[in-house]
């Protein structure tokens, strides 16, 4: 039971299977069926390995009838092993050594005469050593009925010149195998080289060897049979275990053979190899859910959730999952309990942008997303991100209620937690809303003043700090201190040009674009922008 549960879950492994055939052999020794079938079982699971020559010799060792053994030359003849080479040459020294009637089934064996005939004829060899004139004789298991023109006049022993042509005719028919195989072995051998550790270990892999084994499975994938492929996929997952890439690229391969294998692949990494990774249990979740296995996809991504809490990706996956089946009810059912979970104020607004977002594109309720936000802002005030999400949200409702975001915009600008960078370009922004929604322009008038104050503020914070780096700079120089210079303050003309400066960084929001003041383009944004920055008033 011990062998039967190693052999199931490394099928590839040759030694285990010969330790479990060398123990099956010593209590069962009378079960010569059994064996066999112990051994078929390990060369359909493993007998493709390019490393699986120590079971195929076990076998044909092991086998005592002389047509079966003929008949596994010829199986591993046409596999590419290490040992090809050993085949052949033991192949030959089978056929050397029997007699070709002993190693060859009675159909083979008169198939292969009648050829030998035909040849001789077509030659026309008269060498009366090699065939009597007359049908050719029967050569079979004593008490064998003789079919009809084969009986053996001479007793039923060829001669040796017919055996040695029957036994040439063997080899050279091998031999074409051989050759075919020795092209087959060559174009994998510097894969195989270049494999140094094909065993499990803790240790990562090198960047080398994880390559080499891409590139190995990419060309088998595409030059070899699917068996093949299949063994050298499990040979990987025994040096990849730990490396979920590989995982996933085997369970896509087996997607267009056997959806069974595939939730075995998958089974396999996320429950023994790669319990705590999200990226192989999330693949696994979306393939039932594409099968239509909702509760499977569930079940994992719950799993997950369990053994490694807190992953947003996780948290938004079962509720994409849940939003898909339609489970409404659901979906806001998780945002709340993440919302209040959350481990931090960030993730808590992050989770409530997505909740608000959910209730204004899939529940229609802009109120209620309306309060989910007004909640976040309370809890995370020096969120900007909130403040955005939210005036994207009034931007999208028709009509836009002009009162709402003027509400949202000063409740941002007189928050204490934004810098004066912030506050400017927000302010420039609010300018940009009242010119394209505003239907009154004192409003208008009050924000422009309130935004050169700020522009003015901006500026003078600038100035002053660039002021204090000169000094440091300054003070931090290693000339003596007779040869340093006094610092002083910013002439007027450097003062304008920082003051443009900072107008031009900060002062207008994005939408305008950039200023050079060396070489403005003539455009009426930019001159718009220019008279802003300039303290022009224009209302």
């Amino acid at each position: 039971m011990v062998y039967e549960t190693g052999v199931k879950t490394i099928p590839v492994c040759v030694e285990l299977w010969l330790h479990y055939i060398s123990f099956y052999v010593t209590y069962f020794v009378d079960s010569t069926e059994d064996i066999r079938k112990l051994y078929e079982r390990a060369i359909k699971a493993a007998g493709t390995d390019f490393r699986s020559d120590k079971l195929w010799d076990s076998y044909i060792s092991w086998e005592k009838d002389l047509p079966n053994v003929t008949s596994l030359h010829d199986r591993v003849l046409s596999i590419p092993t290490q040992l090809y080479r050993h085949h052949y040459d033991s192949f030959k020294h089978h056929v050397e050594t029997h007699h070709p009637k002993e190693i060859l089934s009675l159909d083979d064996f008169l198939k292969l005469r009648k050829e030998i005939v035909n040849k001789t004829i077509l030659t026309g060899d008269d060498d009366e050593n090699v065939l009597d004139e007359g049908p050719p004789a029967f050569i079979g298991p004593p008490g064998l009925e003789v079919p009809p023109g084969m009986e053996d006049t001479e007793g039923g022993k060829c001669d040796t010149d017919e055996a040695i042509k029957l036994k040439d005719r063997l080899i050279s028919t091998r031999e074409v195998m051989y050759r075919k195989n020795e092209e087959e072995v060559s174009k994998r051998w510097n894969f195989e080289e270049a494999i140094k550790r094909p065993y499990f270990h803790v240790k990562p892999l090198e960047r080398g060897q994880l390559k080499n084994w891409r590139e190995y499975l990419d060309w088998e994938i595409q030059n070899g049979t699917h068996e093949r492929v299949v063994v050298l996929f499990e040979r990987c997952m025994i040096a990849c275990a730990l490396y979920e890439d590989f995982w996933m690229k085997y369970a896509k391969y087996m997607e267009d053979h056997s959806l069974d294998a595939v939730r075995t692949v998958y089974s396999r990494a996320c429950k023994i190899h790669l319990p705590k990774k999200p990226y192989i249990h999330m693949a696994w979740a979306s393939f039932e859910e594409r099968q239509g296995n909702y509760d499977g996809a569930y079940d994992v991504l719950a799993t997950l959730e369990k053994s490694v809490p807190g992953l947003i990706m996780v948290a938004m996956r079962r509720i994409s999952l849940e939003r898909r089946r339609g489970n409404l009810a659901t979906v806001e059912t998780f945002f709340k309990d993440y919302i209040e979970n959350a481990a931090s104020p960030e993730i808590a607004s992050f989770y409530s942008i997505k909740y608000a977002r959910f209730l204004l594109k899939i529940k229609v309720d802009p109120e209620a997303a309306r309060e989910v936000f007004k909640q976040a802002i309370e809890k995370d005030m020096g969120n900007l991100k909130l403040y955005l999400q939210t005036l994207d949200l009034e931007y999208q409702c028709t009509p836009v209620d002009e009162e709402k975001v003027n509400i949202l915009f000063e409740s941002l600008l007189n928050c204490e937690n934004f810098s004066l960078e912030t506050k400017a370009k927000m302010s420039q922004r609010k300018l940009e809303f009242l010119e394209d929604f505003c239907t009154d322009i004192k409003k208008l008038k009050d924000a422009y003043d309130e935004h050169q104050k700020l522009m003015k503020d901006l500026h003078t914070e600038r100035k002053k700090r660039s002021y204090d780096a000169a000094n440091y700079t300054q003070s931090m120089s290693e000339e003596p201190p007779e040869k340093k210079q006094k610092s002083e303050p910013p002439t007027n003309g450097a003062s304008e040009s920082m003051s443009q400066s900072a107008g031009t960084e900060h002062g207008s929001y994005p939408y305008w674009g950039s200023y050079n003041e060396t070489k403005p383009e003539v455009t009426p944004l930019r001159s718009l922008r220019k008279l802003q920055n300039r303290n022009v008033s224009f209302y």
